[in-house]
């Protein structure tokens, strides 16, 4: 009993000195939310309008969307010294989680009656900003947060 117990003595610093290399090996970050950032080339003469369409329509649209609690934030950034090819504009949306597909129906049943817009009127009126902007392209980033 005596061998027993000062074997199990011995065993416990071990253990610990053993575990901890492995503690200290893991990874220093935790998953954060997604941001969304979409690239918009703005045509000569069309900023005007298009800064016009992002203060009311974009923003009113980023303002339901919180208010839904379907995103966490927004921002529009614009590239100070963009070389050629580069976006004029990013747009940043922020949410904590993708909506499964049951969601995301819900979603933009809820946006069109919020838009109070069909999906053919809504697509037509991008169509229409094409005059002053293009889409380039867009993104999706995933914050990583020191733990």
């Amino acid at each position: 009993m005596r061998k027993l117990m000062f074997a199990a003595m011995l065993a416990v610093p071990f253990t610990i000195a053993l575990s901890t290399p492995a503690a200290a090996q893991n990874y220093p970050f935790t998953p954060g939310d997604y941001e969304e950032v979409g690239m918009i080339d703005v045509n000569d003469g069309g900023g005007y309008e298009y800064a016009n369409f992002l203060a009311t329509t974009w923003k009113k649209n980023q303002e339901y969307a919180m208010s839904k609690g379907w995103i966490t934030g927004y921002q529009v950034l614009t590239n100070v010294h963009a070389r050629p090819g580069e976006p004029d504009l990013y747009l940043v949306t922020s949410f904590t989680s993708l909506p499964d597909a049951a969601e995301d129906e819900k979603r933009n049943a809820a946006y069109r009656e919020f838009m109070k817009q069909s999906d053919a009127q809504m697509d037509a009126a991008s169509g229409d900003r094409t005059k002053y902007r293009t889409v380039m392209g867009s993104f999706l980033l995933r914050q990583l947060k020191f733990k």
